[in-house]
């Protein structure tokens, strides 16, 4: 980029009329793609901290009451529910894509204007999106029932008993719903970047 200016005779001196090149500093590469990138990897960091934070709350959610003595015991944990199995194990699939997908993010920081690897992220995101959402939406229907029960078929709140089982489930619950907003801000951040050139 170079502007040419046209410079006057001077009254002092007899020199012929000339120009000047002026450089300018060229654009920063990659510009505001290139921000777009950086925050897309840290909302991924985020939202990688926020699923393993929910897996780690649901796996220890434990807690054991006695009946009458200590060998009849009645025991809550993740594994006595198939939707917090699920839910477990979904998230674990979806920190293992969020692990593999960290190297595509840091390719799309170095390279901001490369629109292969957005698209790969943003229909993977979308995918695991889907499954993240799922679990956490199972697993949220079952901590609605421990805290407050069902009275036509007779399903009685738990959480008046198992206060601490409830606790961690509702965390890990909130946890998982915040790596979903994470991955639609992903998502929306990533589709703005391809929109714009």
């Amino acid at each position: 980029m170079s502007t040419t200016i046209d410079v006057a005779e001077s009254s002092h001196n007899n020199v012929s009329k000339g120009k000047a090149t002026i450089v300018g500093t060229p654009k920063r590469p990659g510009g505001w793609k290139k921000g777009v990138s950086i925050m897309d990897f840290i909302v991924r960091l985020g939202a990688l901290a926020s699923t393993i934070g929910a897996i780690a709350t649901m796996a220890n959610a434990d807690q054991t009451l006695p009946f009458f003595n200590q060998f009849v015991q009645f025991e809550a944990s993740y594994d006595s529910f198939s939707a917090f199995q699920f839910f477990v194990i979904t998230l674990a699939l979806v920190s293992g894509y969020l692990v593999l997908s960290l190297p595509i993010s840091i390719v799309a920081i170095v390279r901001p204007h490369a629109v292969g690897p957005r698209i790969f992220l943003i229909i993977l995101d979308t995918i695991f999106l889907t499954l993240a959402t799922s679990s956490a939406g199972a697993a949220a229907s079952i901590v609605y029932l421990e805290h407050n029960g069902e009275q036509d078929p007779n399903w009685l709140a738990i959480c008046n008993q198992y206060g601490t089982f409830c606790m961690q489930t509702s965390e890990a619950v909130i946890s998982s719903f915040l790596a979903v907003v994470s991955f639609v801000i992903i998502i929306i951040i990533n589709t703005l970047a391809l929109g714009k050139h």
